[in-house]
């Protein structure tokens, strides 16, 4: 995987985007030695200076990119949600049927949280730590699966009358299917959860 995956000019502040090929590899070592750092930790038991001991790097590299253990925070909450669009919504892009899209984009999102379970005690402490982020993280997921929702109902794929509350709906659903079968246990096959809760879409819980 690339050692630059996901950095952009959003991730720092104002004038410390980095540059060049090994700016963009130290920042990701950063953002990912932050996830570790604060998924085990939480916030406030983490340090700058664990987090770049872990990282290895230079402590006053860390300054070159972040004004503040606040500040990688808040990248650090951008990078995970940028983190989840990019690994399912590919996989949801690429199959022809929406609802069959739904299926394994919900699969692809449990094997995600399995492999970063860290992910939702870091939004789930945005909300104190930086409620500005935490709005966003869900508010942009919504935005952008409305959009794809929208998108599969011009195209005959879906209901006409989709809106803001279907989307806010799936995504709570996925995300609580996520805590169950991706962070409190992994006693289910991610296919069997994802077909179940496609068929429920589909089908509803109409007798």
């Amino acid at each position: 995987m690339s050692a630059e995956r996901g950095i952009s000019a959003t991730m720092t502040p104002a004038g410390k985007t980095p540059r060049t090929d090994r700016g963009r590899k130290t920042l990701r070592l950063l953002l990912d030695a932050a996830a570790a750092e604060f998924g085990e930790k939480g916030f406030h038991e983490s340090s700058v200076v664990s987090i770049t001991q872990r990282a290895g790097v230079a402590l006053g590299s860390f300054y070159t990119y972040f004004d503040s253990k606040d500040s990688l925070f808040r990248a650090l909450v951008r990078d995970m949600s940028a983190q989840v669009r990019r690994n399912v919504g590919p996989v949801m892009a690429a199959e022809p049927d929406r609802l069959e899209g739904e299926r394994k984009g919900l699969a692809r999102f449990l094997e995600f949280v399995r492999e970063h379970k860290e992910l939702y005690r870091i939004i789930d402490e945005a909300e104190f730590v930086d409620p500005p982020s935490y709005r966003a993280h869900y508010e942009d997921t919504v935005s952008g699966y409305l959009a794809s929702l929208k998108d599969a109902a011009a195209k005959g794929q879906l209901r006409e009358d989709v809106d803001e509350v279907h989307a806010w709906a799936i995504v709570g659903m996925n995300v609580f299917l996520g805590l169950r079968y991706g962070v409190m246990g992994e006693d289910r096959d991610v296919t069997d959860v994802a077909s179940i809760a496609a068929d429920m879409l589909t089908n509803g819980l109409k007798r």
